[in-house]
């Protein structure tokens, strides 16, 4: 039977530094800023998602009781880690986002081909490390939910503080799932734009909502997804492996934006140009794939010691 990552990256007893954690969240805040890879499949891959599931799934009505003690509290909730990576996070979501921004404005094909080889990576790192057994079986299944969810029609719900907050609740448990993009979740929604918006102009209370949005999505559903992984993490990461492994599609160097239905805003680079009236960057996707892939093998690596 293969080691699973999980098991060999968040059980090593070389702890875990603060600047690490850091730099994993700084990751995790990059990967949701595009729809179409998951902070949860960064967390995966450098070594922190048991630990990162395991925290979360520690808070609950009794830890209201534990707010008396707050040194106890700290401890018992891991709240170093979660401070760490959520200051990470916040960094990297807020200095990187304008530069998202442009890039899916003026150059969207060199990113979308970034984001395609760094998950194709993620699919081979949490893929080989699953029994075939269960790949054959939930990794099929995976694949035909994932197709599914790509035939979902692309909403467009008007932007106000409840529907900013439910978007959150929902986006986040996508966000948790080392598979789904929660910012694909916001542009299914009609959202995405709109919260990108919000973070490069700082918007305080539209992301007053997001965020309590993501703390209730987050206490509902990740106790369940805890359970899941002590229980049935080998099915469930190969339907996991499946499911993203057809989300591919999604990072498509060449889209158009405004399509309805997924399928159909899919372009071939004559096409993407003629429609946008930008490069279609033709030479430089393979290459910028390529450094998707690297960067994410290299990061697996780095991560391993930090």
């Amino acid at each position: 039977m293969k080691q699973s990552p999980v098991n060999d990256l968040d059980n090593a007893k070389q702890p875990k530094s603060t600047l690490g954690v850091m730099f994993r969240g700084a990751c995790m805040g990059l990967a949701e800023l595009v729809p179409g890879i998951s902070g949860g499949t960064i967390a995966f891959v450098t070594g922190i998602y048991a630990e990162l599931v395991g925290t979360l799934a520690r808070f609950g009505p009794a830890s209201i009781v534990q707010l008396a003690q707050p040194k106890a509290f700290w401890q018992q909730h891991n709240l170093g880690f979660l401070l760490s990576l959520g200051v990470g996070m916040g960094l990297g979501i807020i200095m990187l986002a304008p530069g998202v921004r442009f890039l899916l404005a003026n150059a969207a094909p060199l990113l979308w081909a970034f984001f395609f080889g760094l998950i194709w990576a993620s699919v081979i790192f949490i893929g080989r490390a699953r029994s075939r057994q269960a790949l054959r079986s939930y990794g099929s299944l995976g694949l035909l939910l994932g197709f599914g969810f790509l035939l979902l029609p692309m909403g467009q719900i008007e932007s106000t503080w409840l529907t900013l907050f439910v978007g959150g609740a929902i986006a986040v448990c996508a966000w948790i799932l080392p598979a789904v993009s929660g910012s694909f979740v916001l542009l299914l929604l009609g959202l995405y734009d709109d919260v990108i918006i919000a973070i490069s102009e700082l918007d305080l209370m539209s992301l007053s909502a997001v965020a309590l949005g993501c703390a209730t999505g987050l206490a509902l559903f990740v106790r369940a997804l805890s359970w899941l992984l002590q229980h049935h993490e080998d099915r469930l990461l190969s339907l996991l492996t499946g499911f993203m492994a057809i989300a591919l599609a999604k990072l498509w160097p060449w889209q158009d934006a405004d399509a309805k239905v997924f399928f159909e805003g899919l372009l071939w680079p004559d096409q993407y140009a003629a429609l946008t009236g930008q490069s279609d960057y033709l030479i430089w996707v393979g290459p910028a794939a390529v450094l998707g892939f690297l960067a994410l093998w290299l990061l697996q690596r780095v991560t391993r010691q930090a």
